[in-house]
């Protein structure tokens, strides 16, 4: 199934958006049961129902400082056969989600493609057969959020039409002001929860700990490091072991992952 390129006529964001923006804006927990509030009643008022995913490697549901669950009790997301939140192979198994680990801009999608800004070979190996019933839906407006240390958010917006299966002109209207919406809630969410520091703020590797780190995420070992670099055996060793101290890492694997959450590392070729 190849992703089909659509050039959109998108609507620019002006300065008056700045006040809806603020009201889906979430600074502390306490805000983000109004800020939910205010993203759907956005999303309704354009024909749409919205669902959230701050990290679709994570099990665990969104909520507001009560606990109540947004995409259930918030979103509307009730009914048996659409609590999506409560089954976690979808991360795994839907395309929606799927897409997102490739893309990093909003497009919408039905079952007869993803409809982007740019060709994206990534997304033509994704099997969209089945798609209403591994999507629950039948077209949606999908906005990815790659945030920092590499954690994923999976955004859709659902059209309240369920049949309606061509969102072209939904995507060239509403696409971005929806996409500033998501956007702006789930960083706010995801900073409001955010309770320890996963690396350490003041890291920064030098030229060549990132230089073998970088052969080394793909296999090298520290001989084969040494004679790519014409460096010895040991310094080496002594380069990648200083990341690690820099990176906080109990290990070689935890000091290439961690520099790969921070970005050192690029996409792998």
């Amino acid at each position: 199934m190849r992703a089909e390129v659509v050039e959109f006529p998108r609507q620019r964001i002006g300065s008056s958006v700045s006040k809806v923006l603020e009201t889906v804006t979430v600074r502390s927990t306490e805000d983000i049961h109004d800020a939910a509030v205010a993203l759907a009643e956005l999303a309704r008022e354009r024909g749409f129902r919205v669902s959230t995913c701050d990290d679709i490697s994570s099990k665990e549901p969104m909520i507001d400082a009560d606990g109540t669950i947004i995409n259930g009790d918030i979103f509307g997301w009730l009914d048996d056969g659409m609590r999506w939140w409560e089954d976690h192979r979808l991360a795994l198994h839907s395309p929606l989600p799927r897409a997102c680990r490739y893309e990093s801009e909003p497009f919408w999608v039905n079952a007869d493609g993803f409809h982007t800004m740019w060709a994206n070979s990534y997304l033509d190996e994704i099997d969209l057969r089945d798609f209403e019933k591994r999507s629950l839906c039948k077209a949606a407006i999908v906005v990815p959020i790659h945030l920092p240390f590499a954690q994923i958010s999976a955004n859709s917006f659902i059209s309240e039409d369920l049949d309606k299966t061509d969102l072209s002109q939904d995507f060239a209207l509403h696409g971005e002001l929806l996409s500033a919406a998501v956007r702006r809630f789930v960083a706010g969410y995801v900073q409001a929860h955010r309770a320890k520091r996963r690396i350490p703020s003041d890291c920064v590797l030098s030229k060549r700990e990132v230089e073998c780190l970088r052969w080394a995420a793909i296999g090298k070992t520290d001989m084969e490091i040494s004679m790519i670099l014409e460096r010895s055996h040991a310094t080496i060793r002594y380069h990648i072991h200083r990341a690690g101290e820099k990176l906080n890492a109990v290990n070689r694997a935890q000091a290439i992952f961690k520099a790969g959450q921070l970005g050192y590392l690029g996409a792998s070729e």
